[in-house]
């Protein structure tokens, strides 16, 4: 199987990129669902079809590699799973393409019209691991640099580390809420890796969008978690500790819309002040394309992702 040779401009100087004309900035965030798997049977034309109408100039997408066998649940051997990217891309008008931190199946991958200059791809060290990666790209938007973050966290209520373990050591480490603590973890390597690194955060342009596998205590008021709940330490560092604006609930007057079947908002676009500034729409896209529908064969399938899509625009002054 053909695979993905990643684009990295790391040889040019990113002063020396250039610019597309136009302010305007339009980010697609999703949650793609193994590499898009109910593409697999059409060449990925509805999917295709749908990008190409929202127009987008950037697109985060989290599961970003082809895992499974067409219509199946079985996974492809390690050394056959692919990226579609190269070849899907350009249909939908993106020449660019990144490809962030990853240690397994889950990586995200950023398409876009502009130009890409990876900074770092983000996986932990020797002594932690960031589970499904993370990237920090840049591009450059009517002369401004504007910093983007992708990231996956770490999906199960127990413990990173209890892989492998007995299931009554799951049990008790899910127990504990340790999975969300390591979450949690994750989300402050990443935010100490990329956006707390620059000490003018505020007044740069940073977006953060991924699925963050972790509810916000600003939807606390739906979810009724405990004050002090494991389930709300990954977003409360964010809100406690970095400059972030959470742009849907910002901008949605206070109003609950989930990016999952399971009713939950666990997918978010964060953004620093001066980009948040520049939004001018944001939404959660539920259309007759994206709302998830369970395959009638496949078990915990859906038709076309689990999750739904996040749009934000932007008008970059």
């Amino acid at each position: 199987m053909k695979r993905l040779t990643a684009i990295i401009f790391a040889m040019l100087s990113f002063a020396n990129l250039p610019d597309v004309c136009g302010k305007e900035l339009k980010v697609l965030y999703w949650n793609i669902q193994n590499g898009m798997w109910t593409g697999q049977e059409d060449n990925y034309c509805a999917f295709v079809g749908w990008v190409k109408a929202q127009k987008p100039d950037v697109c985060i997408w989290a599961e970003a590699e082809t895992i499974y066998y067409t219509g199946t649940s079985e996974r492809l051997p390690r050394e056959d799973r692919y990226f579609i990217w190269d070849e899907v891309a350009p249909r939908y008008g993106h020449k660019y393409i990144y490809v962030g931190g990853h240690r397994d199946g889950y990586p995200q991958v950023i398409t876009s019209r502009y130009p890409i200059e990876n900074v770092e791809r983000i996986v932990g060290d020797e002594n932690f691991t960031v589970v499904h990666g993370a990237g920090w790209a840049r591009i450059k938007v009517a002369g401004k640099t504007v910093n983007l973050v992708s990231l996956h966290t770490w999906p199960q209520k127990n413990h990173f580390n209890c892989k492998g373990a007995a299931s009554e050591v799951i049990k008790a480490s899910a127990a504990r809420g340790e999975g969300d603590m390591y979450r949690a973890e994750e989300i402050k390597w990443i935010c100490e890796h990329t956006i707390l690194t620059d000490p003018q955060a505020e007044d740069n342009f940073w977006l953060m969008a991924g699925d963050f596998n972790a509810v916000s205590p600003r939807d606390n008021w739906v979810y009724g978690y405990p004050e002090g709940a494991t389930q709300l330490l990954a977003h409360k560092y964010i809100l406690e500790n970095t400059p972030y604006v959470d742009v849907i609930w910002q901008r949605s007057q206070r109003n609950f819309y989930t990016t999952t079947f399971e009713k939950k908002r666990i997918d978010f676009v964060y953004c620093s002040p001066a980009m948040y500034d520049c939004v001018t729409h944001a939404e959660i896209v539920e259309d007759d394309y994206t709302e998830p529908q369970r395959h009638p064969e496949v078990r915990n399938f859906h038709n076309p992702s689990d999750h739904l899509p996040v749009i934000v625009q932007f008008n970059i002054k």
